[in-house]
């Protein structure tokens, strides 16, 4: 959990955070926050789509490269004052998600019971809403960019090397499947055919819930009823809404996963309408409302891919993994662009 919060809730999702303070920290880089969170998306998928190969043989190196590109992105995003530079660091540093996730997958269903698996991946996967509220405290307490990242690429090698240390003596992970005498095409094609219904639903999801998610700070600072300086409560409460996906994989097997994927949009949907009820009513207390339900559906959400992908792909849950997730972030890379064109406009 605390590897998903550093890498995805910090490394990943801090530059949408940080945004207004980049802005006016540094504001060279305002016109190409856009083109960075284009870069960002682009590197997740590429790691994402690497990892898909790495896990099914040797997962432990998929963590290290989760640990090291995070750690050094977040570094990056601390001394970068140039454009250039600092859409590198973006692109390194949105790799440790990718990594992370389908990573973590099957490992987590190698130590845990069968019993227990499905909490256990909810557990872990609400590591995000970990992250962000760490990072919302940063914000608060030290707006400071420079030290701030700095502290994230902390997080990010700590949490890396805690886990090393817990893979490391076990010979179990090298492989998350058992090889298999005489591979097929056949079960890879039925996989990604069973895959095709839930990555569509993500794909459109991501595209909903994309401007909110990457910006949403920036739209209820600068049209809502939010100050500037209270920014990072607004992702507080968005992390805390998100603690409540810790009960995504109870709720799928009492359920289902239909059932479950419909009680997380709507929570979107609700989030979605408050924050237009805020903006237009000026009530501050719609603002942290809807964040937290937009926290709480997302989580929920992509819990439910990651047990979607563990079963109709079981001999790689991590390969199915990161074909959702990648669906679902694909249009992310809009928002941010869109935001600067109209505030350019």
């Amino acid at each position: 959990m605390l590897l998903i919060a550093a890498t995805y809730g910090m490394a990943r999702f801090g530059v949408g955070l940080f945004a207004p303070y980049l802005a006016a920290d540094r504001p060279e880089l305002v016109p190409v926050l856009g083109w960075a969170a284009g870069a960002q998306f682009t590197s997740y998928a590429v790691a994402a789509t690497l990892a898909a190969r790495l896990v099914a043989h040797t997962p432990r190196r998929s963590l290290i490269l989760a640990g090291v590109t995070a750690t050094v992105g977040c570094v990056g995003v601390a001394v970068a004052s140039e454009p250039t530079l600092f859409i590198i660091a973006v692109f390194i540093g949105g790799m440790g998600g990718g990594f992370a996730s389908p990573a973590l997958v099957p490992i987590i269903d190698l130590v845990v019971a069968p019993g227990l698996s499905s909490t256990a991946q909810s557990v872990v996967n609400t590591g995000t809403a970990v992250g962000v509220i760490a990072s919302g405290l940063l914000v608060w307490a030290l707006p400071m960019i420079g030290p701030a990242w700095f502290l994230m690429a902390l997080a990010c090698a700590a949490s890396t090397i805690g886990m090393w240390q817990l893979v490391r003596p076990r010979p179990d992970m090298a492989s998350s499947r058992p090889r298999m005498s005489r591979p097929t095409s056949a079960p890879l094609i039925g996989a990604l055919r069973s895959l095709a219904i839930p990555g569509m639903a993500a794909l459109l999801t991501g595209a909903g819930s994309s401007l909110l998610w990457t910006f949403g700070p920036l739209i209820l600072t600068e049209s809502g009823p939010v100050l500037s300086e209270q920014v990072g409560w607004l992702w507080i409460a968005l992390g805390m809404g998100g603690l409540l996906g810790t009960a995504t994989g109870a709720v799928v097997q009492r359920i289902g996963r239909r059932g479950g994927w419909y009680v997380c949009t709507g929570g979107l949907a609700l989030a979605s309408c408050g924050i237009a009820l805020s903006v237009s009513t000026s009530e501050l207390w719609f603002a942290y409302a809807s964040m937290a339900a937009f926290g709480a559906g997302y989580m929920g959400l992509t819990t439910v891919l990651i047990l979607w992908a563990r079963q109709v792909w079981t001999e790689n849950a991590g390969a199915g993994t990161s074909v959702l997730f990648i669906a679902l972030a694909r249009d992310k890379r809009w928002g941010p662009s869109v935001l600067v064109l109209l505030k350019n406009c």
